[in-house]
């Protein structure tokens, strides 16, 4: 350390050292900072002097003089002094130099004068005083000091014993227990203690705790007490207090101890008033806080060892040693624990309102784990009920409860009671949260707190507070949330079934949105149960008693389940929910009785129901499509229908589930569509099936009334309020368009975008529910949302369609409720208007409502479509087609008189029911007779409306069909635009397709062609079956049904076919360019030939359907069983074709009973229903007149007067379509020409046969007339595809245009059709050399007969080379020579191809399509090549006989007959044996593999077959009348028929192409089966020669 005195200054003292110190001493006496350096320098330069003087570097005299100048700069500088004297004494007596103790005795002796003795006599050594001569003997001062010490502090001057000093303490036990009541105050008694303790020595300490025994035996005096022990503290240490109460509390530590709560509460009072710190007496209360978080450990575990116990499934020998185990673990348990200081003064703390210091408390400890305790609980419960008394009194009392008032608390330390909704953020929310899940302890506050919360949302949900007033609410808002998280919820679960407060609570959750109500309940139900000991054990408590309870319900005993449900639901909604709704996914059986069970639930109850079935459905981690990937999972399907049940049944709030739906949708999910349907089918009462009977399809036709008693099912009743509570979900949360919108948008994001990686099985039931849910959520809004809504909601057409990108049928759906509301509100208005009764007013007034509301919709649709579409139907009657339903068409009244009987049946059995009590009868009587009452005013109402809306059809129908373009090119947008969107929408549409066109036809439409319209829609049905989804087949068969229905009633009799067709526009075949006069009968088709078109419409279906049945595909397969299903009532009628049907599903039902079951149980179920309709067909010469004898021919042909006049009766309804008809035809006719050859080879062949067979000829003829006509539509239907390009349409415009134009347009279309085929068959060129070398050759061939062709079978062949070209040169003098006629008939556009006379040309046609169908590996292979031969021959024979001499009488005819059959038989019989040998050659020569080629050629040559015979035909059919006209009549027919066969060979050869390759191996196999059979019906020799010849084919 530096030294302060340098050593030049000791040795220059007198001259300068001396002054240099005093300096120093001055400078650091001056310098009087806080800390102590400059009393540490004083010392030291002090120190330094005296050890100079002690080594003797300074005489002793010379320190005394300059200590004496010093000595005044400090007041306690003589105290330093001694300091310094005390230290050197100690030093120099432990040295052995005898001068430095004696230097140092010098310097104190020096300096006595300067130091007092007493200060020297406490500090220095008795020795040295003694050499100092300060004292006389150091033994002695010694002695002395240790009796002084002696009786300063080991005599006893004060008594703390109350034996010592009884009387002292009697007397201070006396001053403070008196009654105080009077003016004494607490400085009085002050004074008196003081006195006594003086007096009586009493020890101060033990005063204090004596004050302090008396203040908890009089705890009301705490004014008198407390300021009496602040003011006795000032006169003690402040530990005192602390460490006295500390004392008490260790004495009460023992196990056995137990703390009195007299003393918490001192302690208590004396932590508010501040007169001890809350640390200083925590560390001496009991127990520690490790012991505290070890036993909240320690009960976490024991709970969930409870928990397992409880999941846990324990075999019964287990369960006895597990209770005795228990037992004993309880028995344990009950030993007292050890008393909780802590908590006990904590509960004080609560009691007298100190929260600050209980907080503080609270916090040390794990959460809860205070509150956990009942009494603490119930402590903090009453002070929170103290500080809200104020506010709850003003917001929180029910109105006309009295309450009973809480005084609030005596001392004005306590917290501040609450006076507005802002005070309980201060104090009262924090309270809560320490309470957590006990709140449980005190109901009433559970109570006041949601009254209170409930009077907040009221204030916060009104308007009109300023911006910072709505900053504080929203604060305000988010603390009552999670207080309800946090405190209220948990609470709930731990109180037992207290069903008020559920219904307390749901007060204030109903004023929630429900996104956060939901929110909550997830907490609660998720989070909550784990985060406390009591909660573990509730919830698994809850799910045991779930299981009980379930495991026992049944429907028999659903009422005391149920209100044991209700009882368990009331504290623990969500766990039990949780697992009703798991045991529904698993069993559906459970889902009524569970339904009915829930009738003891409260409304907050019903609202968690909603959550958990939301969360049920959203689990990401459940599968939504069936292992197999083709179907729903069964859990969903469960869910959906239990969703229904309980909606419909219970007033839960809907907008939660349904914006969930909305969701899902807007992901692009649509499974959760089942759920929408389920909640409205059974809110709305709206079923949507595929399985409706006609009745209940009629019965939907008509009214609201009717439907709801005869249009479902299941007679859904009292919907009323179930489907107001729906309409009220949609619109309060704007959710009824954009479901609607988005299910039509998802109807294609199903296919596109949903269904990628999917079965297509899936995809399609995902289409039809989504499909289905729009229909039926579309119909719930229809018949429930008034016009002023619907109008508001749903926009304009063309806003829908264009800006939505609505699919259009669903746009109008959507829209046409929303008309018809329009037009009847605004009829209303009219007839209140003007009072007119006469029936003609109120039709005007109809039609003007009607243009008003219909007219923006006209020119909205515009929009939707190519202005190109508007050429052929008007926007008018596209929005009227669109816009009307089957209520405005027709009335059903056998619907409402089924439904009036019923009731009147109903009425009768009430009557006679002798148990039922009277009141009720009356009741039940009154309420048939109402039902009764409004039905027969139903149908009266309906009535009148459908004869409004005919007249304004009436009215409107002129300007329907512009017909710009062609009448075919009508009625394919008609079909297009119209019919097939619409007719598969929903099965009410399909029945009004149907419906719509008969209606139109009855109105004499212009332009519209019936026959047209129906021969497309029967003609191929194949690509729209295939491309349905399983409803949409089944709506596509109600719509075929019903078509098929109105066909059947007009074949049935001539008379209703005379009086509904007979002189309609829409059964012209010929259009006349002059316009539509109405006049000619001759222009009609007659009802023969009418009959004739259904049998070829029949036979179409035929084909189709085994064509379907024969792909392989699921779809199709599917698909067309179904339609057939529905068809069954009005096809097939004809046996032959029922018989192949039979016999192609039989084959069905064998091939996929192991592989697709589905499949297996359609075809079993079409099988055994077709069996039942067998009685009913009918052989095909009873179904059509297949053979009217040749005179009748020409009688009508000769009627009808020369050139056109002759035509129409000849004249085939694919002939007339042939006008229309795409190039297409003309290159089939041509292709088919070639095959002429060899039919007229085969004919000669079969002429022998005719009159040993002549039965069978007649029936099978027939059969090859249907499968002509069905042959037909089938082109036809592939024509409709053409025309739809528009270059294809030789444009025939009906009025206005000359016939002449026709044929050049049409012959160069053919000759475009002609390069087509060059292309594809390079056969047809050399051929078609051939026929124009061989045309003049041919017309000289006409005129002979046919017996000498028969004769030489030269001739026959080369007639067959010459046919195509003599086909095709009469066609063109045909054509010129009508022409010529100036054009006064036009054939009309349509596949009209049945000529009066018919018999002839049809049926030869017939037969050859009928081969060529059967060559097709599609459609009728049922009747396959060889029949399709046997029977060309036999009718083909027939015909021959018939050309050759109509004329002369009938026993010539058989004369020649005979000839003839005898020399052809030979022939026959030659050709069959080399065919037999050829066959054998053939069979050796192709594998398996090679098979295509010869097939494909086969294909061509059979196609070619099906042409000549009936070109031939048509051809001779009139010779025989007059030369002239038959030339001329022969031209006509040959050019039409030959047209229009080419182009069948084509498109048949096309189809045949497509399909052969995939069934050409069983094809052999199949034509042998099929041959067996035959072989049956039509005997041995008939049954060789087709071999022969179907072998040659091959």
């Amino acid at each position: 350390m530096a030294t302060l005195l340098p050593a030049e200054w000791i040795k220059n003292w007198e001259k300068g050292g001396k002054s240099e110190f005093v300096q120093l001493c001055r400078t650091l006496g001056e310098n009087k900072s806080h800390d102590n350096t400059g009393f540490r320098d004083i010392q030291q330069a002090l120190y330094e002097l005296a050890y100079h003087v002690v080594r003797g570097n300074l005489k002793h005299d010379q320190a005394s003089n300059v200590l004496g100048d010093v000595i005044e700069f400090r007041e306690d500088m003589p105290s330093i002094l001694a300091d310094v004297f005390c230290i050197l004494d100690i030093e120099t007596s432990c040295l052995e130099e005898k001068s430095k103790r004696d230097h140092f005795t010098q310097l104190v002796l020096a300096c006595l004068y300067l130091v007092s003795d007493t200060v020297l006599k406490e500090r220095l050594d008795p020795e040295t005083l003694e050499s100092l001569g300060l004292i006389k003997q150091s033994q002695q001062f010694n002695q002395k000091s240790v009796k002084i010490k002696t009786k300063l502090f080991y005599k006893q001057q004060k008594f703390n014993l109350l034996r010592e000093e009884n009387e002292g303490y009697a007397k201070l036990i006396a001053e403070l227990g008196q009654d105080l009541s009077g003016n004494i105050t607490s400085d009085l008694i002050l004074e008196n203690i003081k006195s006594l303790i003086g007096c009586f020595n009493l020890d101060p300490n033990r005063v204090l705790d004596i004050i302090l025994e008396v203040y908890e035996c009089r705890p009301e005096y705490d004014d008198f007490f407390v300021p009496l022990i602040e003011s006795y503290m000032y006169m003690c240490e402040p530990q005192t207090l602390c460490h006295i109460l500390g004392f008490k509390f260790k004495f009460y530590q023992d196990p056995s101890g137990e703390t009195p709560s007299s003393l918490y509460r001192v302690a208590a009072v004396l932590l508010q008033h501040n007169l001890i710190d809350l640390e200083d007496l925590y560390v001496h209360l009991l127990p520690g806080d490790n012991a505290i978080i070890e036993e909240h450990k320690r009960e976490l575990v024991e709970a969930k060892q409870i928990v397992r116990k409880l999941t846990m499934v324990v075999l019964s020998s287990e369960k006895t040693e597990e209770k005795e185990k228990e037992k004993e673990k309880e028995e344990e348990k009950t030993e007292k624990p050890p008393d909780n200081q802590k908590l006990g003064l904590l509960e004080a703390l609560l009691k007298i309102g100190d929260w600050q210091h209980a907080q503080s408390i609270m916090d040390q400890m794990p959460p809860f784990y205070a509150t956990s305790h009942k009494s603490i609980a119930i402590a903090l419960c009453q002070l929170v009920h103290v500080t809200i008394e104020p506010l709850y009194r003003r917001v929180g009392v029910p109105k006309g409860a009295k309450g009973s008032p809480i005084s609030s608390l005596p001392n004005k330390r306590a917290p501040k009671q609450a006076d507005s909704f802002e005070d309980l953020r201060k104090e009262v929310f924090n309270m809560l949260c320490y309470l957590g899940p006990h709140l449980s302890h005190d109901p009433i506050l559970f109570a006041k707190v949601v009254r209170l919360g409930k009077a907040f949302m009221k204030e916060f949900q009104s308007d009109g507070s300023k911006q910072e007033d709505k900053e504080k609410m929203e604060i305000l808002f988010s603390c009552l949330l999670s207080i309800t998280d946090q405190v209220l919820l948990p609470s709930l679960s731990l109180m037992d079934c207290n069903a008020c407060m559920s219904e307390e609570l749901w007060g204030m959750f109903k004023t929630f949105p429900y996104q956060y109500r939901y929110r909550l309940y997830g907490q609660w139900k998720n989070e909550t149960y784990n985060s406390h000991p009591l909660l573990v054990k509730v919830k698994a408590q809850t799910i045991d008693r779930a299981k009980y309870i379930m495991k026992r319900l049944t429907k028999e005993n659903v009422k005391p389940s149920g209100r044991q449900i209700g009882k368990l639901s009331h504290s623990n909604p969500t766990i039990l929910f949780d697992y009703i709704l798991s045991q529904i996914q698993k069993y559906d059986n459970l889902i009524t009785p569970v339904v009915d069970s829930l009738k003891y639930l409260t409304s907050l109850n019903y609202d968690v129901l909603a959550y958990c079935i939301i969360e049920a459905l959203a689990n990401p981690e459940k599968e939504r499509m069936k292992h197999d990937d083709t179907t729903i999972s069964s859990w969903l399907q469960s869910l959906a229908s239990f969703c229904g049940a309980v909606f419909r049944k219970y007033p839960i709030e809907l907008a939660g589930l349904l914006q969930y739906v909305a969701n899902q949708l807007k992901a692009g999910k649509s499974f959760d569509l089942l759920i929408l349907k389920e909640v409205v089918q059974k809110m709305a009462g709206i079923e949507i099936t595929e399985e409706m009977t006609m009745e209940q399809l009629e019965a939907m036709t008509g009214g609201e009334q009717l439907k709801a008693e005869g249009g479902y099912f299941g007679q859904i009743r009292n919907t009323k309020k179930s489907s107001q509570r729906l309409k009220d979900a949609l619109l309060d949360h704007d959710l009824a368009l954009p479901l609607c919108l988005l299910m039509a948008q998802q109807r294609n994001g199903v296919i596109f975008q949903e269904g990628g990686e999917k079965h297509l099985k899936l995809v399609g039931k995902l289409y039809d529910q989504c499909h289905d849910t729009l229909v039926q959520f579309g119909g719930f809004l229809a018949s429930n949302l008034s016009t002023e809504d619907y109008i508001k909601r749903v926009p304009s057409i063309d806003v829908l369609c264009n800006e939505f990108h609505t699919p259009h049928d669903a746009a109008f759906f959507l829209s046409r409720p929303m008309y018809a509301h329009h037009i009847s509100s605004k009829y209303d208005e009219l007839k209140k208007a003007e009072k007119g009764n006469k029936q003609q007013h109120k039709v005007h007034k109809y039609i003007t409502s009607c243009e008003l509301v219909m007219a923006p919709v006209h020119d909205a649709v515009i929009s939707l479509h190519l202005p190109k579409v508007w050429d052929d139907i008007s926007p008018q009657f596209y929005a009227t087609f669109w816009s009307l339903t089957m209520y405005d068409l027709a009335v059903p009244h056998s619907s409402y008189d089924r439904e009036v009987n019923k009731l009147k049946v109903q009425m009768k059995a009430i009557d006679d029911n002798q148990e039922m009590p009277p009141n009720k009868k009356k009741k039940e009587k009154e309420r048939c007779t109402a039902l009764q009452d409004k039905l027969l005013e139903e149908e009266k109402k309906q009535l009148e409306h459908v004869q409004r809306v005919l007249q304004r059809l009436k009215l409107e129908k002129d300007n329907w069909l512009l017909a710009k373009s062609t009448k075919n090119e009508t009625i394919t947008k008609f079909l297009q635009l119209c019919i097939f969107p619409r007719c598969i929408f929903s099965a009410i549409d399909a029945v009004y397709c149907a419906h719509f066109v008969e209606l139109v036809h009855q109105q004499k439409t212009p332009n519209f062609s019936t026959l047209l319209c129906y021969d497309r829609v029967f003609s191929d049905i194949i690509y729209t079956v295939a491309s349905c989804t399983e409803n949409e087949a089944s709506r596509y068969g109600r719509f075929l049904c019903c078509m098929l229905e109105t066909v059947t009633r007009w074949h049935s009799d001539r008379v209703i076919y005379e009086k509904e067709c007979g002189n309609y526009p829409g059964f012209l075949t010929i259009l006349r360019a002059t316009g539509f006069d109405g006049g000619n009968k001759a222009d009609q088709l007659d009802y023969e030939n009418f009959r004739h078109v259904v049998h070829k419409w029949h036979y179409k279906l035929t084909k189709a359907s085994v064509h379907c049945l024969e792909t392989g595909e699921y779809t199709h397969i599917r698909n067309i069983l179904i339609v057939l299903t529905k068809i069954l009532p009005w096809y097939p009628k004809v046996l032959n074709l029922g018989q192949a049907l039979e016999r192609r599903v039989h084959k069905i039902c064998q091939e996929e009973k192991e592989k697709r079951p589905d499949l297996y149980a359609l075809a079993m179920g079409y099988s055994g229903q077709l069996k039942s309709r067998k009685p009913f067909m009918i052989p095909e010469n009873e179904f059509h007149h297949k053979d009217p004898p040749a005179r009748n021919a020409v009688a009508a042909t000769v009627q009808n007067g020369p050139g056109g006049a002759g035509m129409p009766t000849s004249l085939t309804i694919n002939t007339v379509r042939l006008e229309e008809g795409t190039t297409e035809e003309t290159d089939k006719l041509k292709e088919k020409s070639l095959g002429v050859v060899k039919v007229i080879n085969k004919a000669v062949n079969a002429t022998p046969k005719v009159t040993t067979s002549n039965g069978n000829s007649a029936s099978n003829s027939k059969i090859i007339k249907e499968k002509d006509d069905k042959e037909k539509s089938g082109k036809e239907k592939d024509k409709e595809k053409k025309d739809k390009t528009p270059a294809a349409t030789p444009e025939m415009k009906a009025l206005g245009k000359d016939g002449k134009d026709k044929p050049k347009e049409e012959r160069a279309n053919k000759d475009d059709k002609a390069r087509e085929i060059k292309e594809k068959t390079p056969k047809s060129d050399k051929e078609k050399e051939k026929v124009k070398k061989e045309e003049k050759a041919s017309k000289e061939e006409k005129s002979k007969t046919v017996v000498t062709i028969i004769e030489s079978k030269s001739t026959a062949e080369k007639e067959r080379e010459k046919e195509p070209s003599r086909e095709r040169d009469v066609a063109k003098e045909m054509k010129s020579k009508e022409n010529v006629k100036g054009g006064e008939k036009v054939p009309v556009a349509g596949s009209l191809k049945s000529p009066v006379p018919r018999s002839e040309t049809s049926e030869s046609e017939r037969e050859q399509k009928r081969r060529k169908v059967d060559t097709h590996s599609s459609p009728s292979h049922s009747s396959t090549v060889k029949d399709n031969l046997n029977e060309l021959k036999d009718s083909s024979a027939k015909h021959y006989i018939n050309h050759t001499t109509p004329t002369l009488s009938k026993s010539k005819e058989r004369e020649v007959d005979k000839k003839d059959l005898d020399k052809s038989r030979e022939r026959s019989r030659e050709r069959e044996k080399k065919d037999e040998k050829d066959r054998k050659d053939r069979k050796r020569d192709h594998s398996n593999s090679d098979r295509e080629v010869p097939q494909d050629s086969t294909k061509r040559r059979k196609e070619e077959n099906g042409t000549t015979g009936s070109s031939k035909h048509s051809k001779s059919e009139s010779p025989s009348d007059s030369p002239r006209l038959n030339e001329k009549e022969k031209e006509k027919n040959k050019s039409k028929s030959s047209g229009k066969e080419k182009g069948d060979s084509i498109k048949a050869e096309k189809m045949e192409k497509s399909s052969s390759g995939s069934k050409k191996e069983s094809r052999h196999d199949k034509e042998k089966a099929e041959k067996k059979e035959k072989r049956d019906g039509t005997g041995g020799k008939e049954e060789k020669k087709h071999h022969k010849s179907s072998d040659k084919h091959r």
